[in-house]
């Protein structure tokens, strides 16, 4: 299996590098809003800033995402269907869409920090947290892209089913920014990261064990 998630995560990427399109879209939209934000605001509060900073990268996260399945024929994921496991196709799809959030993120704190400031003083823990936060915004926005992709309004299906999923995971991940924020090291944060984790590999086991049958119908 491991295997096939490599060959699909091979091809993804090649597929990325084709068409600029989609990412450059992407990294426009996060460029703007932080530069827009700048020139309304030029200062933030700390608490602010938190909030911003996760009402940006959760847009870029919808746009990124939603393409997983929504934007492919069916012509094209029957041919996928052919040469890769469902356990393996949805990994992979979570995997990419991981590693492609990771980056955009990346991104975004370090155009906030260059134009809003960067008030993180725990910058490792807050690195770890979003990367364990792209990982459970990307398995919750691929999943739901995945059973939206038979309706008929899938964008918005999409955006219904992902709310209460991803709520969690932002509710963590912004209590995490405010610790990191203030300094706080200890337990608490420990203990919120352990959450985000408990999160993540409940969200990846429910993908491989029920997409196989969503993949069916």
């Amino acid at each position: 299996m491991w295997k096939e998630i490599w060959s699909f995560l091979k091809f993804e990427f090649k597929s990325e590098l084709r068409g600029k399109n989609t990412l450059y879209g992407i990294l426009l939209y996060l460029i703007s809003s932080v530069y827009v934000s700048y020139l309304a605001f030029m200062k933030l509060e700390n608490d602010t800033w938190a909030a911003l900073f996760w009402i940006v990268l959760m847009f870029g996260a919808t746009n990124a995402v939603s393409k997983s399945f929504i934007h492919n024929t069916s012509g094209k994921l029957l041919y996928t269907a052919s040469l890769i496991s469902p356990q393996a196709l949805i990994l992979a799809k979570i995997i990419y869409n991981s590693l492609l959030l990771s980056v955009l993120s990346i991104i975004s704190v370090t155009f906030f920090g260059l134009l809003l400031g960067l008030p993180i003083q725990n910058i490792a823990l807050f690195l770890i947290a979003l990367i364990l936060g792209c990982i459970g915004i990307a398995g919750s926005l691929t999943m739901t892209s995945a059973i939206s992709f038979r309706a008929t309004n899938q964008i918005a299906l999409m955006a219904v089913l992902s709310f209460p999923l991803l709520l969690p995971i932002l509710s963590m991940e912004l209590k995490i920014t405010k610790l990191c924020i203030d300094g706080i090291v200890g337990t608490l944060v420990t203990k919120n990261i352990l959450t985000i984790c408990s999160i993540d590999a409940i969200m990846m086991a429910l993908a491989y064990l029920l997409f196989p049958y969503l993949w069916r119908e």
